[in-house]
């Protein structure tokens, strides 16, 4: 009790919660829509709740619930989550120096709180993982301020678009802010060269393979970008190795 109180209480812990405040507007947008989302595609409330509280992955929900509703194969609607969250991959390696100092329930509870822009948002406001003690503590109480504050922004967001779910118009056109919210977080990310072109490629390849049944353009897309970024980094690191 008294570690959290020390945690919630240091200033870096405000700093992370304002910082996830200001760009947390398009993510509640976000959040609302999915939460109508999920009550609109036939599930319960008591169903919309849990998938919201439990999961916590927009995107991957948005992914699985036409599939649900399809009556998709689960080995799809699993595949297709997946591959959608595969990002979370990339995140959980990068974070793991800032992190083994943890005990594993720790690193699970952080992992399960830790969304896109607040992983984006701590990297750059942290580049290296601290040495000391008092580093550690900073970066830990910067990184809980900012899941927590994105948390409960997208939490009370979905819980309020499924309390509304038959009263919010569609024309007001919360998915398409709830795609400008995505494209933030996608060009917040394309911080390189390779970045940007795998992105490009994995938009193209999603167009190319629209037609495709129970969205499986979007594991198409991620496939291809995968593949050639694999290519890419091999082919620059064997040019690195020749003498």
């Amino acid at each position: 009790m008294n570690s959290l109180r020390r945690l919630f209480g240091h200033p870096q812990f405000v700093l992370g919660a304002r910082e996830m405040a200001q760009v947390s507007p398009g993510l509640a947008a976000w959040g609302l829509m999915t939460g109508v989302a999920m009550v609109n595609s036939g599930m319960s409330v008591f169903e919309s709740v849990a998938m919201s509280l439990l999961v916590f992955a927009g995107s991957s929900q948005l992914a699985a619930i036409p599939l649900l509703v399809a009556g998709a194969p689960m080995l799809v609607i699993l595949a297709t989550s997946f591959c959608v969250n595969l990002r979370f991959v990339v995140f959980s390696a990068h974070l793991r120096p800032y992190l083994m100092h943890q005990s594993l329930r720790q690193r699970l509870f952080t992992g399960y709180l830790t969304a896109d822009l607040s992983y984006v948002l701590f990297t750059r406001r942290h580049p290296q993982a601290a040495a000391d003690a008092q580093g550690r503590s900073e970066q830990m109480a910067y990184l809980a301020g900012g899941l927590v504050f994105n948390w409960l922004s997208w939490q009370s967001a979905s819980l309020l678009g499924i309390a509304l779910a038959h009263s919010v118009p569609t024309r007001w056109g919360l998915g398409f802010a709830g795609i400008l919210a995505l494209l933030g977080v996608a060009s917040s990310l394309a911080s390189s060269s390779l970045r940007m072109v795998s992105a490009g490629v994995a938009g193209a390849a999603a167009v190319a393979a629209f037609a495709l049944p129970f969205h499986l353009n979007i594991v198409v897309a991620i496939a291809v970008a995968v593949a050639l970024c694999l290519l890419a980094e091999t082919g620059i690191a064997a040019q690195g190795s020749r003498p």
